[in-house]
């Protein structure tokens, strides 16, 4: 039953429940993208794990997030269970064998997998901002933030850094609004307490490096397997903003490094967004439409992407249309977005005149479902009510032993489960104040070294810089010469001459008035 060329998914059922064919996925139509939806409980994991061990039979990398951790036995053995020796069986399966799969392991929190990490600069200012819910004008001072660290040679790399910039920014609201626009201190002071929220929620883990090499989510083994790559999601789920965020901007890096490669005999990688309604969830505007380019143009890079979610219309109809093979498990029809959602599933495949697709929707059982793939030039095929064959892994999750086990042999242990903390915003911005702090204290004693009259002399005139002979003499002409001056006014008058000299001194660029903001924060 299998064919070279094409992804075995499972067979398909006449009416009156005879086999009628085997239902495919052609492997060069595998980066059009597809959708596996289904009510909880039908088989949508199952689903998603038989096509992962397709692809990396076929030899294409794929990535896949573990959302209730039972993904992960795509690691170890099958076993040989009865009702997966039936469902071989019923659908004529002859080749069913069990085995395992190529797999590393991936999490945020550096738990269950591999740290994956990313900077702040590669997360951009777009993400950052569905990241942390922000409004426009918040959105608009983390662009400004963005471009001064551009401007000013600031790597952006972790947490830390944002919040020095932030504080920069907030310090000399008024001369940078001059040159980048409005620069609200309330929306700064906003952006440092969702940070200070993101922390708590574990985003820190998130924002450093080492940050992830695309490279080692597209590996091969020497056999020519496609490696797949879990992403631990359990704990991740526990903050769905960070997850949604962090999936798109893994797709939107695929995007900006992989080279146009048209449309290959196979992908170069699939990608499986598990919990694809997490994206697009009170998404603004801006980023759905970041979606739908991503979605509608990463195909020419080889890449497919699959969205696994319990109701098509948690896909917007924009991204809704660019995804040509779909598995439709069961759908419930109790309330009427239900039936909405029954009405949309059947009215997106091609009809096929033997049943009538909305009344099969909600009458298929666990492991059925309904398949439609491109075939041919690219037209989608007929839908067919399917068996899905039976996985060749274990169904269910790996054992905490075997998962150490397997993290251990793992190709890039070692790479990413250190921090690195390199020079970076936050310690620039410290050794500039700490010079400028340096400068101010210099100044300062020298001006009282200036100020000190010689003994026995009454002399009233000052050299600091800044103060020009008549201001010097003016006590003279006042009638006060010969009278020194209080010491409470001379330090006080020397204070405030030390300050403006550093002042004029530090305020020649751009670079120098961050070293300001950064100063008067240390004071605080």
């Amino acid at each position: 039953m299998l064919e070279d060329g094409k992804l075995f998914i499972g067979a398909s059922r006449n009416p009156d429940e005879t086999i009628n064919k085997g239902e495919y996925l052609e492997l060069k139509f595998g980066n059009r993208h597809g959708l596996v939806t289904g009510a909880t409980g039908t088989g949508k994991t199952v689903t998603l794990q038989v096509l992962a061990e397709g692809f990396s039979r076929a030899g294409v990398p794929v990535f896949c997030a573990d959302v209730k951790g039972d993904l992960s036995g795509i690691a170890a053995v099958g076993e040989a269970k009865d009702f997966l020796l039936k469902r071989a069986e019923q659908i004529g399966f002859s080749d069913y064998d069990v085995e395992q799969f190529p797999v590393i392991f991936w999490d945020l929190y550096g738990e269950k997998g591999h740290r994956v990490r990313t900077t702040m600069s590669e997360m951009g200012p777009l993400l950052l901002s569905r990241l942390m819910n922000a409004s426009d004008a918040q959105e608009g001072v983390l662009n400004i933030a963005f471009k001064i660290a551009d401007e000013g040679g600031l790597p952006l790399l972790d947490l830390k850094d944002l919040r020095a910039l932030l504080t920069y920014m907030g310090e000399n609201a008024s001369a940078l609004s001059a040159k980048f626009g409005f620069i609200s201190k309330a929306s700064v002071g906003s952006i440092q307490r969702e940070l200070l929220i993101l922390e708590q929620q574990g985003a820190e883990h998130f924002f450093g490096e080492p940050a992830l090499k695309i490279s080692d989510i597209m590996r091969v083994t020497n056999d020519d397997r496609g490696v797949i790559s879990v992403l631990a999601a359990d704990k991740l789920m526990m903050n769905p903003r960070l997850y949604g965020t962090f999936l798109l901007w893994l797709l939107s890096e695929l995007f900006e490094e992989l080279p146009e490669v048209g449309d290959p005999e196979k992908p170069r990688l699939v990608f499986f967004f598990d919990e694809a309604h997490l994206l697009f969830n009170d998404a603004p505007k801006m980023l759905l439409e970041r979606v739908e380019q991503v979605v509608r143009l990463i195909r020419s890079k080889g890449v497919g992407v699959y969205f696994v979610t319990q109701n098509p219309l948690d896909v917007p109809e924009t991204v809704l249309a660019q995804l040509g093979n779909r598995v439709q498990h069961a759908l419930r029809a109790y309330t009427p977005r239900e039936q909405k959602a029954v009405k949309t599933a059947a009215e997106t495949f091609r009809a096929n005149p033997a049943f009538d697709c909305a009344t099969a929707i909600t009458a298929l059982g666990t492991g059925e479902a309904l398949v439609s793939t491109l075939e041919g030039k690219g037209a989608p095929s007929m839908v067919e009510r399917t068996l899905i064959r039976p996985p060749s892994a274990r169904v269910g999750p790996l054992t905490d032993e075997e998962r150490r086990a397997n993290l251990a042999k793992s190709p890039v242990a070692g790479l990413y489960d250190e921090d690195y903390d390199r020079e970076s915003a936050y310690e620039i911005l410290a050794k500039r104040a700490e010079k400028a702090t340096e400068a101010a204290e210099v100044a300062r004693e020298a001006a009282s070294d200036d100020a000190a009259p010689a003994p026995g002399t009454a002399s009233t005139r000052w050299t600091l810089p800044g103060f020009g002979r008549e201001e010097a003499e003016a006590p003279a002409r006042a009638g006060t010469a010969g009278r020194p001056r209080s010491s409470g006014y001379q330090r006080e008058t020397i204070a405030e001459a030390a300050m403006k000299t550093v002042a004029r001194t530090v305020a020649s660029s751009l670079g120098r008035a961050l070293v300001r903001g950064i100063l008067g924060s240390l004071k605080r």
